[in-house]
């Protein structure tokens, strides 16, 4: 045994702890054990039926037992067992790991135009990219359901027949029709409750509370899904805001839904996996994913996700998660396996301005999603709440009709959406919700909300403070929906900041995409703020948060894989972070929302993403199995272990490093080193995928400060017989520093392509820099191969 840990050794400590606390409670469990080498389904659920047998009386009580067996695209299955039988499977030679299956939660048009996705001819094509792309990508949306009746989910005009390769269905339940709600556009639609009942209890179905199918009772799922494929709508809007044509990323591409996550967002791991299992069976393209566990972060090996998700990957399918809605605190980013892509939230260049006017004398301008033109008197929150904090239990029970209620964040660091609660509750006429401009964006509200910053918040409590004998008269007007009046994109201050604190050499978030008041489809039988008290009934609706960013990926992943069908996930995730800019639309640094600072690498990965360049990247860092291998063993995976879960081609052999090495070293399009001790020489393989297949790249290095950076060969030479070229980049700390993170980029451009990779480097030493050690790899470099003359390229 090569590896520094043995899971299931981990997994017998682990479970045995359990066991003093419960012998006799039964919880879900998941037993992962690798590749499917049966082929044959039946006769996998077979042999896991007979491995849960080993740890029951009898075959019958295992099968009562057996929650899902995943036969299809992997090896495992979930069953209801306590912590002795889960001890004893995971002793067992042939599972690699046993884990309790959790509850995970969700995280939660113009952001199309901003991102240069317009519906205008691009250069001299006569129609749009969009517009003419994506009928043979089929995108997997992991989620709440869907509302199959909006106008979202129609299909487009012309479309092609279903892909031959696609195997899966729509099936039957409750208020969900498959020859009615199923067509070209929506073909695939499941539902996974098993788990979540095991695990949470019996599904409130009262009231179209939910629904046991494929239909949507939350919002959230309809939502994601119009964002990533929804089919072109014209005049889209939430009560007049935002008009415009919505759409999603690739309105031609096919969709498959698998339900997952039910009441109040809650996804079983379980579910989660069953979903993985048939979506990657059944031929989906891209598989999107807005749900997660907040840190600490389990072993990658003790996650649905990750594991769900390797598989995926080798099967040539891109996964695109959240990043979690946890910022702006570091390292408690989600998500965060290296064959998956990573996307944070940013904002987009819309606003809706609110006019404030006191007394008719002065003027404050707020954001608000405002219909109408209110006229109240303003009172200090002082009046209806105990030391001015809006919060329902410091309700002192005295009617505010008639009142707009001035209420601060502070003190008590009060959420907007418990002063909206408290006002409603109070019988308030509106409310002003002053807190800092980092942290505030438009949402739709219960009663008329109106934000505005602390300095224009502060300004009107002095007034109020100086109108002794009356409230001052205020007049809200309605709000009006405006574009490019403000600087953007800017880091959401909720999107979960990096670094990883599971493989902090692998920089996490990867990308950021637009995550606040998104518009996009929703059912009309749900309230815009999912309330009982909301009585309003809309088809589009804002949202806010990574939930929204993430399948703002994927639509584009699903454009690019039916531009280039044969890209990995990897290079396609290669092609969204090299082509990403890190400039707002003034062309100054992109601000981090929540600290007002300029953004790095963690807020935002390697930048916002830019569609139209990602489709033509010029270069990609691929990554092969070797990579992925070396990931696993530095994660604790044994050789015999990743023989079992990693396709390998014949003749290929795992070998282990003795020692764990850094993951620095994987060929990624980021360089993260998040211990710089001393001189390190680092490895990366680019491929043109260009138009040109002669061409030449130039290296542009903007070294991390404190930090020497030297890349060699400085000069890329590419031919029609060499499309892959590798180049070395050596690290040499400058300074002495504990802990500091410092940023720069290596850029490469052979005049028509711009290829940016981020370096993040924290230098870590305490002494003068030591010489520069070289890999023995190195040292064996033909550097004629590396670097031929221009002629013979």
């Amino acid at each position: 045994m090569t590896s520094a840990y043995n899971h299931s050794f981990l997994g017998m400590v682990f479970l045995s702890l359990s066991i003093i606390h419960s012998e006799s409670t039964s919880n879900v469990y998941i037993v992962y054990l690798g590749l499917n080498n049966i082929q044959d389904p039946i006769l996998t659920s077979n042999y896991h039926l007979q491995l849960l047998s080993s740890v029951f009386p009898s075959q019958e009580h295992a099968r009562k037992s057996m929650v899902y067996s995943y036969k299809h695209s992997f090896s495992g299955f979930s069953a209801r067992i306590n912590a002795t039988q889960a001890a004893t499977l995971a002793g067992m030679e042939r599972v690699i790991s046993v884990f309790r299956s959790k509850i995970l939660k969700l995280h939660t048009t113009r952001s199309w135009d901003f991102m240069g996705l317009n519906l205008d001819p691009i250069g001299d094509q006569a129609t749009p990219l969009q517009l003419t792309h994506g009928d043979n990508a089929i995108v997997g949306l992991f989620d709440t359901g869907i509302w199959p009746e909006s106008k979202s989910f129609h299909e487009a005009p012309n479309m092609h027949p279903i892909p031959k390769t696609w195997r899966g269905k729509c099936v039957n339940g409750e208020n969900f029709d498959p020859k009615k709600s199923c067509n070209l556009k929506l073909i695939g639609a499941r539902y996974y409750l098993k788990g979540y009942e095991l695990e949470h209890g019996l599904l409130n179905t009262s009231g179209n509370s939910e629904y046991q199918s494929p239909r949507d009772a939350n919002g959230h799922g309809t939502h994601t899904a119009s964002t990533a494929v929804g089919s072109t709508v014209k005049k889209a809007s939430f009560l007049g805001f935002g008009e415009g044509t919505a759409r999603g990323g690739a309105p031609r591409a096919r969709l498959a839904i698998y339900k997952v996550c039910w009441e109040d967002g809650r996804c079983s791991e379980a579910d989660i996996l069953a979903a993985f299992d048939e979506a990657i069976y059944d031929g989906v393209d891209v598989i999107s994913a807005s749900f997660g566990s907040p840190p600490p972060l389990v072993p990658l090996y003790n996650s649905s996700s990750d594991i769900g998700s390797f598989h995926a990957m080798q099967k040539g399918i891109s996964v695109i998660f959240s990043a979690g809605n946890n910022g702006p605190d570091s390292s408690l980013v989600q998500n965060v396996a290296p064959w998956s892509t990573c996307v944070g939230a940013s904002s987009i260049d819309r606003n809706f301005p609110t006019r404030i006017l006191l007394d008719n004398s002065l003027s404050f301008m707020g954001e608000s999603l405002n219909t109408k033109h209110i006229e109240a008197y303003l009172v200090g929150a002082r009046i209806f709440f105990r030391g001015g904090i809006c919060r329902t239990s410091r309700w002192r029970n005295n009617n505010a009709f008639g009142a707009v209620i001035l209420c601060f964040s502070t003190p008590g660091s009060v959420l907007i959406e418990e002063a909206e609660v408290a006002v409603w509750g109070a019988n308030g006429t509106g409310l002003i919700f002053v807190d800092s401009p980092t942290r505030q964006y438009v949402d739709v509200d219960i009663i008329p909300t109106i934000r505005v910053d602390m300095i224009q918040g502060t300004k009107m409590g002095h007034y109020l403070s100086q109108s002794m004998m009356y409230p001052p008269k205020v007049h809200i007007f309605p709000s009006k929906t405006i574009i490019k009046q403000s600087p953007a994109p800017v880091v959401a201050d909720f999107s979960s900041r990096g670094p990883s604190s599971i493989s902090p050499d692998i920089l996490k978030p990867d990308i950021s995409a637009p995550g606040i008041t998104i518009l996009a489809a929703w059912p009309p039988g749900i309230p815009p703020t999912s309330t009982s008290i909301d009585q309003r009934s809309v088809e589009w609706n804002f949202q806010s948060g990574t939930s929204m960013s993430c399948p703002h990926v994927s639509g584009i992943v699903a454009l690019i894989k039916s531009l280039h069908p044969n890209w990995s996930p990897a290079a396609i995730r290669s092609a969204l972070m090299t082509t990403a800019y890190n400039r707002d639309m003034n062309h100054d640094t992109i601000l981090s929302g929540g600290t007002n600072e300029e953004s790095n690498p963690f807020d935002i990965g390697a930048g916002h993403i830019n569609p139209l360049k990602a489709i033509d990247p010029g270069l990609v860092y691929d990554l092969t199995s070797d990579d992925y291998i070396l990931f696993l063993c530095n994660n604790g995976y044994t050789e015999d272990e990743i023989k079992r879960i990693i396709s390998l081609v014949p003749g290929k052999n795992v070998n282990c490093p003795k020692e764990m090495t850094s993951n620095t070293n994987l060929n990624y399009p980021s360089i993260t080193i998040s211990s710089l001790e001393s001189s390190v020489m680092i490895k990366r393989t680019v491929r043109n995928v260009g138009g040109r297949k002669t061409s030449v790249y130039f290296a542009r290095i903007v070294s991390p400060h404190g930090v020497e950076v030297t890349v060699w060969p400085m000069i890329l030479f590419f031919s029609y017989f060499r499309d892959e070229v590798s180049y070395y980049v050596t690290f040499k700390p400058q300074k002495v520093s504990q802990g500091r993170y410092d940023y720069g980029e290596i850029v490469w451009s052979d005049g028509f392509h711009t290829v940016r990779s981020p370096l993040v480097v924290c230098v870590n030493i305490n002494t003068a820099t030591p010489d520069i050690t070289i890999d023995d790899s190195f040292q064996t470099l033909d550097r004629e191969s590396l670097s031929p003359s221009f002629s013979g390229a």
